[in-house]
Protein backbone atom coordinates (compact mmCIF):
# COMPACT_ATOMS: atom_id res chain seq x y z
CA UNK A 1 0.00 0.00 0.00
CA UNK A 2 1.19 3.49 -0.88
CA UNK A 3 -0.08 6.64 0.79
CA UNK A 4 0.55 10.10 -0.62
CA UNK A 5 0.09 12.85 1.92
CA UNK A 6 0.12 16.61 2.22
CA UNK A 7 0.75 17.95 5.71
CA UNK A 8 1.44 21.28 7.38
CA UNK A 9 1.34 20.93 11.16
CA UNK A 10 1.31 17.14 11.17
CA UNK A 11 -2.36 16.16 11.41
CA UNK A 12 -2.54 14.45 8.03
CA UNK A 13 0.90 12.90 8.44
CA UNK A 14 -0.20 11.44 11.79
CA UNK A 15 -3.21 9.84 10.09
CA UNK A 16 -1.07 8.50 7.24
CA UNK A 17 1.33 6.96 9.75
CA UNK A 18 -1.57 5.26 11.50
CA UNK A 19 -2.76 3.72 8.24
CA UNK A 20 0.75 2.54 7.36
CA UNK A 21 2.33 1.40 4.13
CA UNK A 22 4.84 3.38 2.11
CA UNK A 23 4.36 7.08 2.87
CA UNK A 24 5.23 9.61 0.17
CA UNK A 25 5.00 13.37 0.63
CA UNK A 26 3.14 15.08 -2.22
CA UNK A 27 5.44 18.16 -2.15
CA UNK A 28 8.43 15.84 -2.65
CA UNK A 29 7.01 14.30 -5.85
CA UNK A 30 4.97 17.17 -7.29
CA UNK A 31 7.77 18.14 -9.69
CA UNK A 32 8.47 14.55 -10.75
CA UNK A 33 8.39 13.50 -14.39
CA UNK A 34 7.42 9.93 -13.44
CA UNK A 35 3.68 10.48 -13.57
CA UNK A 36 2.31 6.98 -12.92
CA UNK A 37 1.98 5.21 -9.58
CA UNK A 38 0.93 1.60 -9.15
CA UNK A 39 0.18 -0.52 -6.08
CA UNK A 40 -2.53 -2.83 -4.77
CA UNK A 41 -3.91 0.05 -2.70
CA UNK A 42 -3.20 3.77 -3.00
CA UNK A 43 -4.38 6.46 -0.62
CA UNK A 44 -4.27 10.25 -0.50
CA UNK A 45 -4.43 12.03 2.87
CA UNK A 46 -4.68 15.79 3.10
CA UNK A 47 -5.99 18.69 5.22
CA UNK A 48 -9.08 20.58 4.11
CA UNK A 49 -8.51 24.31 3.64
CA UNK A 50 -11.55 26.57 3.36
CA UNK A 51 -13.81 23.64 2.47
CA UNK A 52 -11.51 22.49 -0.35
CA UNK A 53 -8.43 20.32 -0.89
CA UNK A 54 -5.17 22.30 -0.98
CA UNK A 55 -4.19 23.63 -4.40
CA UNK A 56 -1.19 21.28 -4.52
CA UNK A 57 -3.36 18.23 -3.85
CA UNK A 58 -5.68 19.21 -6.67
CA UNK A 59 -2.69 19.67 -8.94
CA UNK A 60 -1.36 16.29 -7.86
CA UNK A 61 -4.64 14.56 -8.76
CA UNK A 62 -4.73 16.34 -12.10
CA UNK A 63 -1.09 15.64 -13.01
CA UNK A 64 -0.52 12.03 -11.94
CA UNK A 65 -2.22 8.75 -12.76
CA UNK A 66 -2.86 5.87 -10.38
CA UNK A 67 -3.27 2.14 -10.89
CA UNK A 68 -4.71 0.38 -7.87
CA UNK A 69 -7.35 -2.20 -7.00
CA UNK A 70 -8.35 0.02 -4.09
CA UNK A 71 -8.09 3.80 -4.17
CA UNK A 72 -8.99 5.86 -1.11
CA UNK A 73 -8.72 9.39 0.23
CA UNK A 74 -9.02 10.94 3.69
CA UNK A 75 -9.53 14.64 4.39
CA UNK A 76 -8.67 16.02 7.83
CA UNK A 77 -10.52 19.11 9.03
CA UNK A 78 -11.12 21.16 12.16
CA UNK A 79 -14.65 22.51 11.96
CA UNK A 80 -16.46 22.39 8.60
CA UNK A 81 -15.41 20.17 5.69
CA UNK A 82 -17.81 21.58 3.11
CA UNK A 83 -17.73 19.89 -0.26
CA UNK A 84 -14.02 19.10 -0.24
CA UNK A 85 -14.36 15.35 -0.71
CA UNK A 86 -16.96 15.75 -3.45
CA UNK A 87 -14.69 18.19 -5.27
CA UNK A 88 -11.74 15.81 -5.11
CA UNK A 89 -13.88 12.91 -6.27
CA UNK A 90 -15.14 14.98 -9.20
CA UNK A 91 -11.58 15.88 -10.20
CA UNK A 92 -10.58 12.21 -10.07
CA UNK A 93 -13.58 11.24 -12.19
CA UNK A 94 -12.55 13.78 -14.79
CA UNK A 95 -9.19 12.03 -14.94
CA UNK A 96 -10.89 8.68 -15.55
CA UNK A 97 -10.70 6.96 -12.16
CA UNK A 98 -12.75 6.88 -8.98
CA UNK A 99 -12.18 6.42 -5.27
CA UNK A 100 -13.42 3.24 -3.63
CA UNK A 101 -13.42 4.91 -0.24
CA UNK A 102 -13.63 8.55 0.83
CA UNK A 103 -13.87 9.74 4.40
CA UNK A 104 -13.03 12.74 6.56
CA UNK A 105 -11.64 13.06 10.05
CA UNK A 106 -12.46 15.82 12.53
CA UNK A 107 -9.28 17.03 14.25
CA UNK A 108 -7.93 20.26 15.72
CA UNK A 109 -8.53 23.45 13.74
CA UNK A 110 -5.37 25.56 13.76
CA UNK A 111 -6.37 28.42 11.47
CA UNK A 112 -5.07 31.24 13.64
CA UNK A 113 -7.18 34.15 12.31
CA UNK A 114 -10.32 32.31 13.44
CA UNK A 115 -9.46 29.92 16.27
CA UNK A 116 -7.69 30.07 19.63
CA UNK A 117 -5.32 27.15 20.01
CA UNK A 118 -5.96 26.87 23.74
CA UNK A 119 -9.70 26.42 23.17
CA UNK A 120 -9.19 24.03 20.27
CA UNK A 121 -6.84 21.84 22.31
CA UNK A 122 -9.46 21.51 25.05
CA UNK A 123 -12.01 20.28 22.50
CA UNK A 124 -9.80 17.48 21.18
CA UNK A 125 -10.93 14.84 23.66
CA UNK A 126 -14.57 15.22 22.60
CA UNK A 127 -13.61 14.76 18.95
CA UNK A 128 -12.31 11.22 19.68
CA UNK A 129 -9.59 11.48 17.07
CA UNK A 130 -7.97 8.22 18.19
CA UNK A 131 -11.19 6.20 17.97
CA UNK A 132 -12.29 7.69 14.66
CA UNK A 133 -8.84 7.18 13.14
CA UNK A 134 -8.89 3.53 14.22
CA UNK A 135 -12.28 3.12 12.52
CA UNK A 136 -10.92 4.57 9.27
CA UNK A 137 -7.85 2.32 9.43
CA UNK A 138 -10.11 -0.71 9.93
CA UNK A 139 -12.29 0.34 6.99
CA UNK A 140 -9.27 0.62 4.71
CA UNK A 141 -7.75 -2.71 5.66
CA UNK A 142 -11.13 -4.37 5.19
CA UNK A 143 -11.42 -2.63 1.80
CA UNK A 144 -14.72 -1.00 2.69
CA UNK A 145 -16.56 0.90 -0.03
CA UNK A 146 -17.77 4.34 1.07
CA UNK A 147 -18.42 7.79 -0.35
CA UNK A 148 -18.76 11.14 1.44
CA UNK A 149 -21.40 13.16 -0.36
CA UNK A 150 -22.34 16.84 -0.29
CA UNK A 151 -25.79 18.22 -1.04
CA UNK A 152 -26.47 20.99 -3.52
CA UNK A 153 -26.40 23.77 -0.90
CA UNK A 154 -23.06 22.59 0.49
CA UNK A 155 -21.54 22.43 -2.98
CA UNK A 156 -22.77 25.93 -3.74
CA UNK A 157 -21.39 27.33 -0.49
CA UNK A 158 -18.09 25.54 -1.09
CA UNK A 159 -17.67 27.45 -4.35
CA UNK A 160 -18.34 30.73 -2.57
CA UNK A 161 -15.91 29.97 0.25
CA UNK A 162 -13.26 28.76 -2.18
CA UNK A 163 -13.39 32.00 -4.15
CA UNK A 164 -12.71 33.99 -0.98
CA UNK A 165 -9.61 31.97 -0.12
CA UNK A 166 -6.56 33.80 -1.45
CA UNK A 167 -3.50 32.37 0.32
CA UNK A 168 -1.04 34.33 -1.83
CA UNK A 169 -2.62 37.52 -0.53
CA UNK A 170 -2.65 36.19 3.04
CA UNK A 171 1.09 35.51 2.89
CA UNK A 172 1.73 39.22 2.51
CA UNK A 173 0.02 39.72 5.89
CA UNK A 174 2.56 37.60 7.75
CA UNK A 175 4.56 39.50 10.35
CA UNK A 176 8.15 38.66 11.32
CA UNK A 177 9.07 40.05 14.73
CA UNK A 178 12.46 40.61 16.33
CA UNK A 179 12.55 37.07 17.77
CA UNK A 180 13.52 35.80 14.31
CA UNK A 181 17.10 34.46 14.19
CA UNK A 182 17.06 33.55 10.46
CA UNK A 183 17.21 29.81 11.25
CA UNK A 184 15.37 29.02 8.01
CA UNK A 185 12.92 26.51 9.51
CA UNK A 186 9.99 28.44 8.02
CA UNK A 187 11.40 27.92 4.51
CA UNK A 188 12.06 24.22 5.14
CA UNK A 189 8.51 23.47 6.33
CA UNK A 190 6.87 25.43 3.51
CA UNK A 191 5.51 22.89 0.97
CA UNK A 192 5.26 25.43 -1.86
CA UNK A 193 8.75 26.95 -1.74
CA UNK A 194 7.15 30.28 -0.91
CA UNK A 195 9.73 31.45 1.63
CA UNK A 196 13.37 32.46 1.30
CA UNK A 197 15.58 33.40 4.22
CA UNK A 198 18.79 35.39 4.04
CA UNK A 199 19.17 38.55 6.07
CA UNK A 200 15.37 38.64 6.27
CA UNK A 201 12.35 36.41 5.68
CA UNK A 202 10.76 36.98 2.28
CA UNK A 203 7.34 35.63 1.26
CA UNK A 204 6.52 35.08 -2.40
CA UNK A 205 3.12 34.67 -4.11
CA UNK A 206 2.65 30.90 -4.19
CA UNK A 207 1.50 30.34 -0.61
CA UNK A 208 -0.82 27.38 0.12
CA UNK A 209 -2.22 29.05 3.24
CA UNK A 210 -1.28 26.05 5.38
CA UNK A 211 0.33 28.17 8.15
CA UNK A 212 3.10 25.61 8.72
CA UNK A 213 5.63 28.44 8.84
CA UNK A 214 3.77 30.18 11.68
CA UNK A 215 3.04 27.09 13.73
CA UNK A 216 6.46 25.47 13.41
CA UNK A 217 8.75 28.47 13.91
CA UNK A 218 10.93 27.51 16.91
CA UNK A 219 11.11 31.15 18.04
CA UNK A 220 7.39 31.91 17.58
CA UNK A 221 8.61 34.83 15.48
CA UNK A 222 6.00 34.58 12.72
CA UNK A 223 2.50 35.96 13.15
CA UNK A 224 -0.48 36.97 11.05
CA UNK A 225 -2.72 39.98 11.37
CA UNK A 226 -5.81 39.44 13.52
CA UNK A 227 -4.58 36.09 14.83
CA UNK A 228 -6.64 34.79 17.74
CA UNK A 229 -3.79 33.13 19.58
CA UNK A 230 -0.05 33.31 20.19
CA UNK A 231 -0.03 29.57 20.92
CA UNK A 232 1.09 27.23 18.17
CA UNK A 233 0.28 23.64 17.19
CA UNK A 234 2.20 20.62 15.96
CA UNK A 235 0.51 17.24 16.06
CA UNK A 236 2.16 15.39 18.98
CA UNK A 237 2.44 12.21 16.90
CA UNK A 238 4.82 13.95 14.50
CA UNK A 239 8.21 15.62 14.89
CA UNK A 240 9.58 18.81 13.42
CA UNK A 241 12.20 16.71 11.62
CA UNK A 242 9.46 14.66 9.94
CA UNK A 243 7.66 17.80 8.77
CA UNK A 244 10.88 19.25 7.39
CA UNK A 245 11.54 16.00 5.55
CA UNK A 246 8.01 16.08 4.14
CA UNK A 247 7.96 19.69 2.98
CA UNK A 248 11.52 20.90 2.45
CA UNK A 249 11.94 21.76 -1.25
CA UNK A 250 14.69 24.32 -0.78
CA UNK A 251 17.53 21.89 -1.49
CA UNK A 252 19.07 22.87 1.83
CA UNK A 253 19.66 20.27 4.55
CA UNK A 254 18.23 20.56 8.03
Amino acid sequence: MTIFYFTATGNSLAVAKQIGGELISIPQVIDSTDLNFKDDAIGIVFPIFWWNPPFMVRHFIDKFTFEADYLFTIGTYGSISGGAMSNLRKLANEKGYSFNYTNQLLMLDNYLPVYEMETQAKKLAKKDVVGNTAKIVSDIYNRKQMEVKANFATKAMTKVVGRRFNPAKNAQKYIVNDKCNNCGICAKVCPSKNITVSSEVIFSNQCEGCLACLHLCPQNALHIKNQRSNKRWRNPDTTLAELIEANNRTGVGD
